[in-house]
């Protein structure tokens, strides 16, 4: 087929499906929040809260370490084939939930599914890179992560929907399940590891793909070594590392425990809470548009450095202190918007650290975006257990004032080290 001809679109079908997936996993990810929180879980389990602590972080735990094998997996059999396996094995530990008969068996079904889910972003960081055109990288990351978000967002609502449905907190886990083996079926018929091996993919697409960084072959090279003492050494990564893991122990209050603030601080009954707490993420998916659409303006304005910083550094500032401004508020709906606004700065510069962790990869892509990946879900794991012994020891009107000042302070160093990130300069040179 002549190149000069209109380029096909099977590359925003795979944008489109990655995204899907994305909105799956947090779906999945999500959904324990409401579920521990439910009448009918309470009903049947009385767990103390530092077992819930460990249940909720037991995803996050072994999500962040698995980031970095998941990586070199992706690179050794392909991106098709292992977001399959990780989609498929999610779902089934997901399911596995459901049948949990007390703390143990929760635990380890947690454990299991952060596990499987640890090998998405990694491997769709380099599915970005050959499916999306150089100039909007910023935008697909964004709408990569709106799909996680948009699952974040409907998680609590639908998790309470389907509880409530059936009359039971078990049918979640099945449910959810169930709809993501259907998404790895789907997910395999339409992806392809590289736009030559697409049969929908016509010469004008691949072309296009290949602008900026010239064509590249589909064979796939043998998986490389992780590198290890380039990332040891460099001073950049482990500011973008730092960012990630403050960003998180800040983020994760409105994902994890805002639930749980809502029903023992605001005395909210679960379905208040289910729509208070999807309001607020739903505000925060504006955040992750406008953050996409910005970096690549700014970018093409003034270089990537400042393209990649500024939207990663100002708005965490920005979301600290909107934290402090959320705690006076008591109405359902003033509760709703500025716990919103924390979530939309806080997810603003979002797309940037994606972006930026593609600039400076190089060739090693998917295991230097999980090295990165794993350090900020260590923040999502520590953040249950350091809020609850913040709490313990500091809040003696049980208010959680003291547990949400830790997530802005937490806001406040992920901006200061962002400011130290340079996307203009790769890993391997920055030594």
């Amino acid at each position: 087929m002549s190149s000069s001809a209109r380029p096909s679109i099977v590359r925003h079908q795979i944008l489109a499906t990655a995204t899907m997936v994305a909105f799956l996993m947090y779906l999945d990810r999500i959904c324990l929040a409401q579920i521990i929180t439910s009448d009918s879980f309470e009903a049947e389990f009385t767990f103390s809260k530092q077992q819930t602590d460990w249940i909720t972080g037991a995803f996050f735990w072994s999500y962040a370490l698995f980031q970095v094998p998941a990586g070199w997996l992706s690179d050794r059999f392909g991106a098709r084939a292992l977001i399959t396996v990780y989609i498929a094995a999610w779902s089934l530990f997901t399911a596995a939930t459901g049948f949990a008969t007390g703390f143990w068996t929760l635990f380890f079904a947690r454990l299991l599914c952060g596990l499987a889910e640890a090998g998405y972003y990694p491997a769709s960081s380099s599915l970005i890179t050959r499916w999306t055109h150089i100039g909007s990288r910023g935008m697909a990351s964004s709408i990569i992560t709106l799909g996680g978000r948009a699952g974040l967002v409907l998680a609590p609502i639908l998790t309470v929907k389907v509880i409530m449905g059936f009359g039971d907190w078990r049918w979640a886990g099945w449910v959810y399940g169930a709809a993501g083996v259907g998404v790895a079926l789907f997910f395999w018929r339409v992806f392809r590891d590289h736009p030559r091996l697409h049969p929908n993919c016509n010469d004008a697409e691949i072309e296009l793909l290949a602008e900026g960084r010239g064509d590249f072959q589909p064979q796939r090279e043998p998986a490389r070594r992780f590198p290890l003492r380039a990332a040891c050494r460099s001073r950049n990564l482990w500011m973008a590392n730092a960012v990630q893991f403050f960003t998180n122990i800040g983020w994760a209050f409105t994902a994890l425990t805002f639930p749980r603030y809502l029903k023992e601080v605001k005395h909210f009954d679960d379905v208040t809470n289910g729509w208070i707490t999807s309001g607020a993420l739903f505000i925060g998916i504006a955040g992750i548009i406008v953050g996409g659409w910005s970096t690549d303006l700014i970018t093409r304005l003034h270089g990537r450095r400042l393209g990649r910083m500024l939207p990663m550094s100002i708005t965490k500032f920005i979301a600290a202190g909107l934290y402090i401004v959320a705690l006076w508020m008591d109405t359902p709906w003033t509760i709703l918007l500025a716990f919103g606004m924390v979530a939309f700065f806080g997810d603003f510069g979002l797309p940037a650290m994606w972006t930026t962790m593609q600039d400076i990869s190089g060739k090693y892509q998917a295991q230097l975006f999980g090295w990165s990946n794993m350090w900020g879900n260590f923040g999502a794991a520590i953040m249950p257990l350091l809020f609850t012994a913040v709490l313990k020891a500091f809040d003696t009107n049980h208010d959680f004032h003291e547990g949400v000042w830790l997530c802005a302070v937490a806001f406040v160093l992920a901006g200061v080290f962002a400011l130290f990130v340079n996307a203009e300069k790769p890993v391997t040179q920055d030594s």
